[in-house]
């Protein structure tokens, strides 16, 4: 068996772990909507970007929407819930691969657990954000740089296809190609074959420069086709933000970017990469100077988006959080890449050590965070399931008209499951329904719970006049007006 297979089978072990421990398992509302703009191309129509409180579109999730759509609502959601599961559990293997070339083995598993074990990066992974294999992406390609130095195309691929689940991805696509020009202008023939490619002629750049600008390019071209104007999803995504009244902007970077990376890795792991920064680079320059540049340039780029009027999210954090797990791992184990007998094993030793103690005490709270968060899942997925019951049962259909709920987080996943446009589903928050289906929840647990955000904005809303209860389960009452 192949090197390759047997790491292909570990990751499959770990998403079948992970999927058992947590216990749930669903779309999220952004990856949804990228379903149902998916399933629409296959249809033919034009997806319909411009509802309320519509997510970002994201090309690659539209493009693997395609040929999932004939397979049925219920696969496709299976199938991209899966591939959260093996995202997340790649991530963890990238994250140990990663530590364990720049730190040793041990900082690599105390990397990989610290990530995967990180509550928002866990939520996200069940729930099929495309943050979780964007990130995948982004650490395959940092690790393909870190086996073979200026690999370039490979390195642009991959993050050319991040780059269509997220802009960030442009950005370290055009570093990569400046370090490439400069690096080519520097170089001598390859000095160590296998890690260091040669001087590059500038048809090899012209080239690699055409991969760096590709993901923009295709982002841009499908704004441009769908909407008519190329910065839809810029204009757009900063137009939500102002709507849900999420941090945004140069001014809040210096308060929330610290506070987001803070929220992913609690203090201990941040006092752990803070050590383990300071000593590798002090003590092991060659091998921590890769990685403590992806992630000032992590730090820098997030920083950028957010000047551009884009919200400032826990998951967009998920880079830099990323990279100073490894380091974290670095602060506890990372002596051992120093040679043997090296004086400077001993002291690094003691604080690694303190670094582990405060790593093992927090770890139950984190784990009960963890299961809170899991719990909370579970009980949407419950609530979910019911809403699908009632579609799986015809009771939910277009028969009488447009379907309307209460607030706008059922709105793609009905869509999905109806293989409906996206505005047959009507939020009561943005306007009332005249005649067809209302979802009401059936308690005020329900109501609480099945929402995008507590944080957003919500608006009161009641039965639209004149429709009457047709059918109920635990969770959801039907009311139905049929001219």
């Amino acid at each position: 068996m192949t090197s390759t297979i047997k790491q292909a089978l570990a990751v499959a072990a770990g998403a079948a772990l992970l999927w058992l421990i947590a216990g749930v398992g669903f779309v999220n509302y952004d990856t949804l909507y990228g379903l149902v703009w998916g399933q629409q191309l296959s249809r033919g129509e034009v997806p319909q970007y411009g509802l309320p409180i519509a997510p970002t579109p994201h090309p690659l999730v539209e493009a693997i929407g395609i040929p999932l759509a004939p397979l049925g609502a219920g696969a496709e959601a299976a199938i991209v819930v899966a591939l959260g599961f093996l995202a997340l559990s790649a991530c963890g293997w990238v994250t140990y691969k990663l530590s364990s070339a720049w730190f040793g083995r041990a900082a690599g598993a105390v990397a990989a657990v610290v990530l995967l074990t990180r509550v928002p990066v866990l939520s996200d992974g069940v729930r099929a954000y495309v943050d979780v294999p964007y990130l995948l992406l982004v650490l395959s390609a940092l690790l393909v740089e870190t086996r073979r130095r200026r690999a370039g195309a490979p390195v642009l691929v991959l993050l050319g296809f991040a780059g269509l689940l997220r802009p960030e991805a442009w950005a370290f696509s055009g570093v990569y190609w400046l370090y490439l020009v400069v690096a080519s202008a520097r170089s001598h023939p390859a000095r160590t074959r296998g890690q260091l490619a040669p001087a590059r002629t500038r048809g090899q750049l012209a080239w690699l420069a055409l991969l760096a600008a590709a993901a923009p390019a295709i982002w841009v071209l499908s704004d441009l086709l769908v909407t008519g104007n190329a910065m839809w999803s810029l204009t757009n995504t900063k137009h939500t933000a102002v709507t849900l009244h999420r941090a945004a902007g140069i001014g809040d970077v210096p308060q929330y970017i610290p506070r987001r990376i803070g929220e992913v890795l609690r203090p201990a792991v941040l006092a752990g990469a803070a050590l383990g920064g300071v000593l590798s680079l002090a003590w092991l320059r060659d091998k921590a100077r890769l990685g403590a540049a992806a992630g000032v340039i992590a730090v820098i780029v997030f920083a950028v988006m957010a000047a551009f009027g884009l919200p400032i999210d826990t998951r967009y954090a998920f880079g830099a959080g990323a990279i100073l797990c490894v380091f974290c791992g670095a602060g506890v184990f990372g002596w051992s890449a120093l040679p043997k007998g090296d004086r400077r094993r001993l002291p690094w030793m003691a604080a690694g050590g303190v670094v582990l103690v405060a790593l093992l005490v927090t770890l139950p709270g984190q784990l009960r965070l963890a299961h809170h968060e899991l719990s909370n899942l579970g009980r949407q997925q419950s609530i979910q399931d019911d809403l699908l019951a009632l579609v799986n049962s015809k009771q939910i259909a277009l028969k009488c008209g447009p379907v309307g709920v209460p607030n706008h987080a059922p709105i793609p996943l009905l869509a999905l499951y109806l293989k409906a446009r996206p505005s047959l589903i009507v939020s009561a928050e943005a306007h009332a329904i005249e005649e067809g289906t209302y979802v009401d929840p059936a308690s005020i647990e329900v109501e609480r719970d099945y929402i995008l955000d507590l944080r957003d904005p919500h608006l009161a809303v009641s039965i639209p006049p004149g429709f009457v209860e047709a059918h109920s389960n635990r969770s959801w009452l039907l009311f139905e007006k049929c001219s």
